[in-house]
């Protein structure tokens, strides 16, 4: 992987935000800041990055999340793909570490495409086309994403945004609040076990919670697609389409909060073959697109 430093940062910016994108890596978000220059989603440092993961956020195509074994049952066949993990899964899909062409719509606008087709070694057997756009506008950044079948026959999809928040500001640990009632048990994978069950109370962010040192990696479904994350002096709400129907709370080790708005369940595929409902699993023919947008909004006091 090319080093952080050779890395063109592309920055789009309103009156209110600046967002630097990295499109030789997977048209990643490098940094998001208020136009004071205080972090909205985690500070990256550009000299240091090397992978998607390392970036504020990044965009998970053509499925979001986990393969169990890295393979799945689709229309009579075994679909094989490579292992992307150490437990031998298959993971956050493959366009997040590769090139994206790159349109410059406007100061404030930025449109990027990916073609599979251009990558021989790509680890999915179905060819696709994607567009992801960001757009900034007074308080808010629009990211839209669009995955298109390219392929001459129907192919499984899903789509998922992976940003991660700094949770401190001032010292402060935020009031995460999302209204999701479902989420699943899973195994030592993280692995759904079978279909969502009703939130425990200590899964329940219906009401504002602070997390505190608490470890969570956990999958969420029937959510109306807001989460807010409030400091008291400021706030962040997101705000996601329909079609991200699933949000992923996880933990992160440096310590920050990742609230992932995907369209299916974690192993989707797999849990769709076996009956399960309630997974969102598309199956997209020829042609035919998934999309969708997600709203950053700032709330309060950015200076």
């Amino acid at each position: 992987m090319t080093a952080g430093r050779d890395l063109d940062v592309m920055t789009v910016r309103s009156g209110a935000l600046i967002l630097q994108v990295l499109p030789e890596l997977g048209a990643s978000i490098l940094n998001l800041r208020a136009a004071s220059g205080r972090p909205v989603l985690r500070p990256v440092d550009p000299a240091g990055v090397r992978s998607s993961s390392q970036c504020a956020s990044f965009t998970l195509l053509p499925y979001s999340n986990r393969i169990r074994d890295a393979h799945f049952p689709f229309h009579g066949q075994d679909v094989r793909l490579t292992p992307t993990t150490k437990d031998g899964l298959a993971q956050h899909g493959d366009v997040r570490n590769r090139p994206w062409q790159v349109e410059r719509v406007s100061d404030a606008h930025l449109r990027c495409t990916f073609d599979s087709r251009a990558f021989p070694d790509m680890n999915w057997p179905w060819a696709f086309t994607a567009v992801t756009e960001y757009l900034l506008h007074g308080p808010h950044l629009d990211t839209s994403l669009t995955l298109t079948n390219a392929d001459t026959t129907d192919m499984p999809a899903g789509l998922g945004l992976h940003p991660y928040f700094a949770r401190r500001q001032n010292g402060v640990d935020p009031l995460v609040e999302f209204d999701a009632a479902l989420t699943y048990d899973t195994d030592e994978r993280l692995l759904p076990l079978a279909g969502a069950r009703p939130v425990h109370p200590d899964e329940d962010h219906r009401t504002p919670t602070r997390l505190g040192d608490r470890h969570v990696d956990r999958a969420y479904t029937a959510w109306d697609g807001v989460a807010r994350l409030d400091w008291g002096t400021r706030s962040l709400t997101i705000t996601a389409d329909n079609v991200f129907s699933h949000l992923i709370a996880f933990t992160a080790p440096d310590g920050t909060l990742a609230l992932e708005p995907v369209s299916h369940a974690t192993d989707a595929f797999n849990l769709a073959a076996r009956g399960v409902h309630g997974t969102d699993m598309r199956v997209l023919t020829p042609g035919q697109s998934l999309a969708g947008a997600v709203r950053f909004t700032l709330g309060g006091d950015w200076s």
